[in-house]
């Protein structure tokens, strides 16, 4: 069982017009950096005889926050003429909504074997199980190196990156931080797509690491054509391996729709 609970929204930041994080308070199962829950609201459908019924449109999210904070935290991509992502943009403190009471997932460090780097790749809204991660700090000594790293279309997007900048200080060394934009040009931040970014070696001459099957482990997270893109790249040229709960391997992966 998996049942609904109430969810009270605490804060809703809205970082541009189509970017936004919850702030909730609810009483859900402790969970695992890296997881992810449901939110939903009622819609109310009216049937042929007049008859008004309540249906629930739901989608999953990540959790940004770390697991040991009580304040839970959602970072949400308002989709044009998406139901609930509209409604969840126009929600106001002091509003409720629905939240499952037990989390999902294996996008977690214990599935994860001990390597000398790990790499985190993001694009968009995905850079919020990382942030759980990395807030949460649990497990991370195996890995001597640990680089995040987040692809956005604007520099307006990258709004977690005083979030990245505060975790790169708080690690003192193991962590490196880099940004992508795939629309526009700015100092220090590099330009294009991950998969061309790899292939041409430009994003881990810039990191000052390589990726390779022998000391690296990479997780996906985000679009699923750069997951799927990324992980063909390296499976080929890398000679890197889905990692299986059954069989471990090299690059473990999430699509965000």
């Amino acid at each position: 069982m998996n049942p609904w609970i109430n969810a009270n929204v605490l804060k809703v930041h809205k970082w541009t017009e189509n970017l936004f994080s919850l702030i909730l308070h609810a009483s859900i199962s402790p969970f695992q950096a890296g997881q992810f829950t449901k939110l939903a609201l009622n819609e109310e459908n009216i049937t042929s005889s007049n008859n008004i019924q309540k249906k629930k449109i739901q989608r999953a999210y990540s959790f940004v926050n770390a697991p040991s904070n009580k304040n839970l935290e959602i970072y949400i991509v308002r989709v044009p003429n998406g139901k609930l992502s509209n409604l969840l943009y126009n929600l106001k403190s002091g509003d409720s909504l629905f939240i499952k009471k037990n989390s999902f997932g294996f996008f977690t460090l214990d599935e994860i074997q001990t390597c000398e780097t790990l790499w985190m790749f993001a694009t968009g809204t995905a850079i919020g199980p990382y942030c759980s991660i990395l807030q949460e700090g649990k497990d991370v000594n195996r890995f001597k190196n640990i680089v995040l790293i987040h692809a956005v279309r604007y520099k307006n997007d990258l709004t977690y990156l005083p979030l990245m900048k505060e975790l790169h200080k708080k690690y003192n060394g193991k962590l490196k931080i880099e940004t992508i934009l795939s629309r526009e040009k700015i100092d220090n931040s590099l330009h294009g797509r991950i998969p061309f970014l790899l292939k041409n070696q430009i994003l881990e001459k810039k990191i000052g690491l390589k990726i390779n099957s022998n000391n690296s482990h990479v997780m996906l997270c985000g679009n699923p054509f750069m997951v799927k893109d990324t992980y063909l790249f390296l499976q080929e040229n890398r000679l890197m391996k889905k990692n299986l709960r059954r069989k471990r391997g090299h690059i473990t992966m999430e699509n965000y729709w």
